[in-house]
This record gives C-alpha cells, sequence and structure tokens, in this order.
C-alpha cells in the first residue's frame, strides 16, 4: 500500500500513513473534534510511544486499557479525549483481529465493489456513513484502491476535483480549501437553523 500522502502535514508521519493500512485507518477514526493535521499525526505519535515504527492491531488490543489510555494522553496528547479514543482505538484493533486476524489492508484487499467496500468500512467501531465515505474516498483518491463503483459508495466525498473532506488533502494548498469548505457548510448549516 506504500503511498506518498500529505495528511499530517509532518513528513514523519506522513510517511507511516503513506505506508501503514491500520495508521490510516487509526488517523481517520481519530479525527474528529480535532484539526485533521493532529488526529493524522496520532497514529505516529503511538507507534512511537509504543515503540514501534508500526502499529500491530494485535499489540495494541492486547494493550491494558488504563496503561494505553495513559499512552495517549502523555503531553502532548493524541487527542483532545485521549480516554475515549484510547477505548476507539482499541475497539477497533479487536475488530481487526477477530474479523480480519488484525491485517487492516484485509478490509479492502480482494473488494470488488465500492458498495462492499463501503459495508465493510461502515461496520468497523467508531466508524459511521460519513467516516465510512471519507475513508473510502481517501482509499481511492491517494491510495489507488479503486473497487468498482467506489466513487458512487463514497458518495460526494467520492466526487472528482473536490475539496470536501482530508480525502482530498495532498499538500498546505488543498487542506486550506478543505477548511474553507467545512466552514462554509457549517456556517450554511448555522444559517438554515
Amino acid at each position: 500500500m506504500a503511498t506518498k500522502v500529505h495528511l499530517a502535514q509532518r513528513p514523519e508521519a506522513d510517511e507511516l500513513l503513506g505506508r501503514s493500512p491500520l495508521a490510516a485507518l487509526v488517523g481517520m477514526l481519530l479525527d474528529q473534534q480535532v484539526p485533521m493535521e493532529w488526529a493524522f499525526s496520532g497514529p505516529y505519535t503511538i507507534a512511537q510511544r509504543l515503540g514501534s515504527d508500526d502499529l500491530d492491531a494485535h499489540e495494541i488490543a492486547a494493550h491494558d486499557p488504563e496503561r494505553f489510555a495513559a499512552l495517549l494522553a502523555e503531553k502532548p496528547a493524541v487527542h483532545r479525549y485521549p480516554g475515549s479514543m484510547a477505548k476507539r482505538v482499541q475497539q477497533l484493533c479487536r475488530y481487526l483481529v477477530d474479523h480480519y486476524d488484525g491485517d487492516a489492508e484485509r478490509l479492502w484487499k480482494g473488494v470488488d465493489s465500492g458498495k462492499e467496500l463501503y459495508k465493510r468500512l461502515n461496520a468497523l467501531p467508531g466508524f459511521g456513513k460519513q467516516k465510512a465515505q471519507i475513508f473510502l474516498a481517501l482509499l481511492g483518491k491517494q491510495y489507488g484502491i479503486r473497487p468498482g463503483g467506489w466513487r458512487e459508495a463514497a458518495g460526494d466525498y467520492g466526487e472528482e476535483g473536490s475539496h470536501r473532506s482530508v480525502a482530498d488533502i495532498t499538500g498546505p494548498d488543498s487542506l486550506a480549501r478543505v477548511r474553507a469548505f467545512k466552514q462554509e457548510m457549517k456556517a450554511a448549516a448555522k444559517a438554515a437553523e
């Protein structure tokens, strides 16, 4: 799965995200209520604190929950809510161990349709419809994982040339465009209230 991404806007974190399916999934899981770059830097920080150059679903799933939460809470914290996110990361890893032998890449390897891949992503703990669609778009747009109908299954996030989500971030300029889009959407939602 090795590819070059700019999601964390930090070379060492982006290098991990580009080669590690689990790191990319964990980054997507962490991407809520914090800036995108902070969320996608999280997998690198977790790996460093575990003394590794990658994340291992078996290791994280088996880790003592209190110690894992403390690891995410160390300064600087991996997330604004390190305790609850530590639980979610462990739930995700347990799910991967139980359903995919701990291999995150098996979620999409050999999948024939975008619809099936969406279904698998949507079943992940901590992933709902929107997060599953965004991650599906990210896989298609930046990782070259493009089963038939992937753009349709990703909804608006799969649209070519859009700047709606992390799937569209390829550097600082596109990050600014995605942020502007998100602010427009928030303003529109507020105005509709």
